[in-house]
């Protein structure tokens, strides 16, 4: 549960924190569709390199991006190992129904690359991003949404108050965990059936817990003459500076070189 960062925001003095959080959702989003969008290993390599120049630029530590990738390591082994059998081709290595190809072990290679691109990527954003400058880059962004009458500023509320408050319950599950074991609960032991049930006293007084919170969050809220968007003003003003500008184009300089990667490499 410790080793679990998602929705934790780390402030520190970097170029990457200083960027407007509309730019980076943007570059967020349009690194994902690129990283998907490589068909060979000169433009997997082009991202690969942009990925750790950001990790790198954002002044975080290293080790709580290993963190991010610790929780998802195993599912990235698994579609890796997995991706190794679906290969035609040529074997180079074959017993009972199981065959490995190049192309088996090229798929696997981009499946772990890309997936670790996009791992990073996403807490690079969460890290680098406080949670209220999230929520208005969100609203400022879905705001076009406002003209099918759509709640813009309550679904981006709802979205930052979810992320802000997943490490939180992931400590007060760290808490209830060792408080069952306090009192003589085994969690480690027996099959997968006897684990799935001493998993329940545990998920109960988590359940109450996160509905007290929210409880209380509304409460919180509702003392403080809450009502939504409608004529709330904003202590911080978003504005786009020319470090934002210089990052957009070397957003569509990657997109560009990818795309030239792709056709003539």
């Amino acid at each position: 549960m410790r080793d679990i960062t998602l929705g934790q925001y780390f402030p520190a003095d970097s170029i990457i924190h200083r960027l407007d959080p509309r730019v980076k959702i943007v570059s967020l989003i349009a690194f994902i569709v690129i990283t998907f969008c490589t068909f060979n290993f000169y433009a997997l390599g082009l991202v690969f390199l942009t990925v750790i120049a950001i990790v790198i630029a954002s002044k975080v530590s290293i080790k709580m991006y290993l963190k991010s990738l610790k929780v998802i390591i195993i599912i990235v082994i698994i579609t890796s190992l997995l991706n190794l059998f679906y290969g035609v081709g040529e074997p180079i290595f074959e017993w009972w129904i199981f065959k490995v190809t190049w192309a088996g072990v090229f798929n696997a290679i981009y499946v772990c690359v890309r997936i670790l691109c996009l791992i990073l990527l996403s807490s690079s954003l969460t890290f680098t991003t406080s949670p209220t400058d999230l929520t208005d880059a969100l609203e400022r962004l879905m705001k076009p949404l406002s003209i099918f009458h759509i709640k813009v500023h309550e679904i981006a509320m709802m979205m930052t108050i979810a992320l802000r408050f997943v490490p939180t319950l992931l400590e007060e599950t760290d808490k209830i965990i060792s408080a069952q074991k306090a009192r003589g609960a085994d969690m480690e032991s027996g099959n997968l059936f006897k684990r799935i049930k001493a998993l329940v006293p545990v998920l109960i007084p988590l359940f109450v817990s996160a509905f007290r919170r929210a409880y209380d969050l509304a409460v919180a809220m509702e003392c403080r003459c809450y009502r939504g968007g409608k004529g709330r003003t904003r202590m911080k003003q978003l504005h786009m500076a020319t470090r934002d500008y210089i990052s957009s184009m070397f957003t569509l300089m990657l997109i560009a070189g990818v795309i030239l990667c792709n056709i003539f490499l």
